[in-house]
């Protein structure tokens, strides 16, 4: 979920909330019904057409709107704190030294060009000096603590069989392509990513010297040694395989598998003491064993520059970053490049983002707001609750596990309770390439750190500016960031309706992520145990599958399908989130109501506000990456899916039979 600025909110009061009114709400007008349009029909364009006709998507921009793209207006206001801090010096080591000096550093194009690629310049020097495979393993061990991610893909998380402990744990990468499918489909589109990628890996090869044709010839080798690693990728469906990704596989019997890898040293060379690992797709790694001794070690050195000219592009020099820009450009349709100072405070959020959040917060984020929020996700827990209570397709004995799983839920708002501590990273202005390697590196320490160790079950893992919610099964936790609580998700000004059909939706959304496909199979404590009885399991994969076939009838582009199976956990989520913010508003003054506000009925309002949250428009490349990557639905879906399976809906609006979104009652999905 991600140049206008939103001013800061006053939540409602706890009093206010638990009884589901708005003191003195002021009149929020609802704007942009395209009347003559159908809402059976297409519901989304209803609510969001006249919007859609007159939005323009920003030349640097891929999109549009809500969701991720309300981040956009979100990072004009990081800017802001930014440019103020970085304007004069600040007391060494404090936040505000470290993210305006980073800022500074980023923005500092001209020390930049300057430095041309000499930063990565005994970086590539290494790469042609290697000698042998141990050598090669070495390095890119040494590399990874910087952020120079190449063929291992490292990181430390909870175990799913203990969930209190955390493991070391390798997933499959090595790929340049936005997943492994683009190596292999031939359609027009895809074509074109391909040569233009491609054309990508040529021009960096230039930059650092190389002549065209052995550029080329460098780019072609680096791609079909890619396309190998792809062709032992899992799909992204695959990897929603919950079970499938949990190998815990002893070290000893790992050396014994992979000799090459040799994975002893390789851990230590990572710096990580383990007797064993959760290794998420084998098979990955089988075929990386095999290829080190298969490649030529000079075929090995070209991908190794070509994935840290990949990994540092936008660190070096201006013909480094129009070179990734102009791959991005065929990848999402952007027209052209965000200014600096974007893509300075991008960063500066990405590699210190607590530290910026902490000014964030104390700018724009009441204190009192936690509170006030928590009492709003109460109120959703409560009408989920009553909808496991009244499920007519599970057993007693599951629906008392699914309520104790509910109530062992920890709850995230606003921002965390105990920030990270950057003490230990030096940032200099003038010196933004080392100050990206120093944050990658303490990224990297902080990370490798938690191995072995009880789980910090009060870290997060998004930033509190960022405009987004998420379900994390491992922890059983529920996370609303702060940049999430603002219009049109949430809004002082607005009635119960509006509120209701817009934070609620989505707070009703992140706690069914612990009772979708991949959700329910963790337990109250986050550890993957059968809590189903097996008949109650049946059902529940059934009905998910209803979901499945239901969304690959959905179409985007004009030819291309929505996935149902990669999307199956968004969209259960989205059928239940509306159908429990639903419950939960009718608990309310506004939702017992039928007075009318401007014209709609109280339901009418509340159904409206859904469509206003996923009101975005892109660009045709972004959608056609989005389809094929995101395990959400595209937004238009994320509305009319939902509603043509929830019978207030057909009610609030006379939805009937011959209506493109009609639906028979005995048809229309209910999961939860």
């Amino acid at each position: 979920m991600k140049q206008l600025v939103y001013p800061a909110l006053v939540l409602l009061t706890a009093a206010a909330c638990q009884r589901g009114t708005v003191p003195n709400a002021k009149r929020v007008v609802i704007t942009g019904i395209d009347a003559t349009k159908k809402p059976g029909n297409d519901f989304f364009t209803y609510a969001n057409g006249i919007w859609n006709d007159t939005a323009q998507i920003p030349a640097s921009q891929a999109g549009v709107g809500s969701y991720s793209f309300l981040n956009y207006p979100q990072r004009i206001r990081l800017q802001g704190i930014l440019d103020s801090v970085s304007a004069s010096p600040q007391p060494k080591g404090s936040l505000e030294q470290k993210v305006g000096d980073f800022y500074a550093s980023g923005m500092d194009t001209t020390a930049i060009n300057k430095r041309g690629y000499d930063p990565i310049k005994p970086l590539l020097a290494r790469i042609d000096a290697l000698k042998d495979v141990p050598d090669m393993l070495a390095l890119i061990a040494s590399e990874h603590k910087e952020g120079n991610r190449s063929v291992i893909g490292f990181y430390v998380g909870p175990d799913n069989r203990q969930s209190s402990i955390n493991i070391a744990q390798f997933q499959q990468t090595g790929i340049g392509l936005p997943e492994r499918d683009y190596y292999f489909k031939t359609d027009s589109s895809t074509l074109g990513i391909q040569q233009a990628y491609r054309t990508y890996l040529t021009r960096l090869f230039e930059l650092t010297g190389a002549a065209k044709t052995t550029a080329e010839n460098g780019a072609a080798v680096v791609y079909n040694l890619e396309k190998q690693l792809a062709g032992a990728h899992r799909t992204n469906i695959e990897r929603r395989d919950v079970k499938a990704n949990y190998n815990k596989l002893a070290v000893a019997d790992l050396a014994t598998k992979h000799p090459t890898l040799a994975w002893p040293t390789l851990l230590q060379h990572l710096g990580v003491q383990v007797d064993s690992v959760n290794v998420a797709q084998p098979g990955y790694y089988d075929k990386l064993n095999e290829l080190l001794t298969a490649v030529p070690l000079a075929d090995w050195q070209l991908y190794l520059k070509a994935r840290a000219l990949t990994n540092y592009a936008n660190y070096l020099s201006q013909p480094f970053v129009d070179a990734a820009f102009a791959y991005t450009k065929v990848l999402t349709g952007q027209a052209v490049k965000k200014t600096r100072a974007e893509e300075m405070t991008q960063a500066v959020d990405g590699s210190l983002g607590e530290a910026l959040a902490q000014l964030y917060v104390k700018k724009y984020f009441p204190e009192d707001a936690r509170k006030r929020m928590a009492v709003l996700v109460d109120n959703l827990k409560k009408a989920f609750e009553t909808r496991i209570t009244k499920l007519d397709w599970m057993s007693d004995s599951t629906k008392a596990r699914a309520k104790e799983k509910l109530y062992a839920f920890t709850e995230k708002i606003g921002y965390p309770d105990k920030w990270r501590d950057y003490s230990a990273v030096e940032i200099q202005r003038g010196a933004y390439f080392e100050n990206r390697l120093a944050t990658n590196k303490n990224d990297y320490l902080y990370n490798v750190a938690k191995t072995g160790r009880k789980v910090d079950r009060t870290e997060w893992h998004t930033t509190p500016p960022t405009v987004t919610a998420y379900n994390n099964p491992p922890l059983n936790e529920i996370v609303f960031p702060a940049g999430i609580l603002q219009p049109p998700y949430f809004d002082v000004n607005a009635d119960d309706a509006l509120n209701y059909g817009g934070i609620g939706m989505v707070i009703g959304h992140e706690i069914t992520h612990s009772f979708d496909d991949q959700g329910a199979q963790y337990d109250k404590y986050g550890n993957v145990a059968n809590w189903w009885t097996k008949a109650d399991y049946a059902k529940f994969k059934a009905r998910t599958q209803q979901v499945i076939d239901q969304y690959n009838q959905f179409t985007v582009l004009d030819s291309v399908h929505v996935k149902g199976a990669l999307t199956v956990g968004e969209n259960t989520a989205d059928i239940a989130g509306v159908a429990i913010a639903y419950d939960a508003f009718k608990l309310t003054e506004q939702g017992k109501s039928t007075k009318k506000l401007d014209g709609f009925t109280p339901d009418q309002r509340f159904f409206i506000s859904i469509a206003r949250i996923w009101r975005v428009k892109t660009r045709n490349a972004y959608m056609g990456m989005y389809v094929n990557t995101n395990p959400h639905s595209p937004a238009k879906w994320r509305v009319n899916g939902p509603l043509m399976n929830f019978t207030p809906f057909y009610k609030a609006f006379n939805v009937q039979p011959g209506d493109k979104m009609y639906k028979p009652e005995k048809d229309r999905i209910t999961v939860w």
